[in-house]
């Protein structure tokens, strides 16, 4: 079992920037965490694993690790640099799956969401929101946050693994996209009246800006009582995933 004391040593700077998108994507992995997660990912995904981070050799003794899986036990202050949920839990390292990029210009096949959610906690709430109501595809726009970002994957509860997550490109990538283009905005049609199309494109803005006006997108409005300025983009999103879901039962 590999030991690491030193801040210093090469690997554990490397896990260190994984904590931010730039370091996920030069290095090509990235950290799971969780009370939850961590064992279901081992279960369910163990291919996308290379190491398991732990602060004592007990907490693992009796997990019936793959042999792929290398435990690496850290330092005390090492872990908790790393531990940014505070659980005081196993930290898997993980493999960054190759992220394709989106042919909008064929059309969608069952519900795709185009999303542009720079937060990374609130990427990953809608990334769940999208595998419980079965979003065929999920496409980032440049704006987004990185779907492996520690943040992301912790409001995703694993998400990310059951998503097939492609980039998108520029917000001008979308005036040559196929096949139906929808968008949650004031002003539009009644989303509670909406014959949803089987297949169409969901676009979802920035948090506060919204879809830009020139998206040649269809708008459509979540009725409310107008005692707020508007919803919390996941929040609004996640209704209009519910009523396609519902609608095609």
């Amino acid at each position: 079992m590999h030991h690491i004391d030193s801040p210093q040593n090469p690997q554990f700077k490397s896990w260190s920037g994984l904590l931010e998108s730039r370091g996920i994507r030069k290095a090509g992995q990235f950290l799971l965490a969780g009370l939850k997660t961590v064992p279901e990912a081992l279960t369910r995904w163990p291919h996308h694993f290379t190491r398991i981070l732990i602060r004592h050799p007990e907490w693992i003794a009796d997990w019936p690790l793959p042999d792929h899986i290398q435990p690496v036990v850290l330092a005390g202050p090492l872990f908790r640099e790393l531990d940014v949920s505070g659980t005081d839990y196993p930290i898997l390292v993980g493999e960054l799956p190759p992220i394709g990029h989106a042919n909008l210009s064929a059309p969608p096949k069952g519900l795709e969401l185009v999303c542009a959610l720079g937060d990374p906690a609130n990427l990953g709430a809608l990334l769940r929101s999208a595998a419980a109501f079965g979003v065929s595809k999920v496409i980032l726009l440049e704006e987004a946050a990185h779907p492996f970002h520690p943040k992301c994957l912790r409001a995703a509860s694993n998400a990310v693994f059951t998503l097939d997550i492609v980039r998108g490109g520029r917000w001008a990538a979308l005036d040559q996209a196929a096949g139906p283009l929808l968008a949650l905005d004031s002003g539009g049609d009644d989303l509670a009246t909406f014959p949803w199309p089987e297949d169409a494109r969901l676009i979802l803005g920035e948090e506060g800006q919204g879809v830009p006006p020139q998206v040649p997108a269809q708008r459509l409005t979540i009725g409310n009582t107008g005692n707020v300025e508007s919803l919390n983009a996941t929040v609004a999103a996640s209704i209009a995933l519910f009523t396609y879901y519902a609608g095609g039962q």
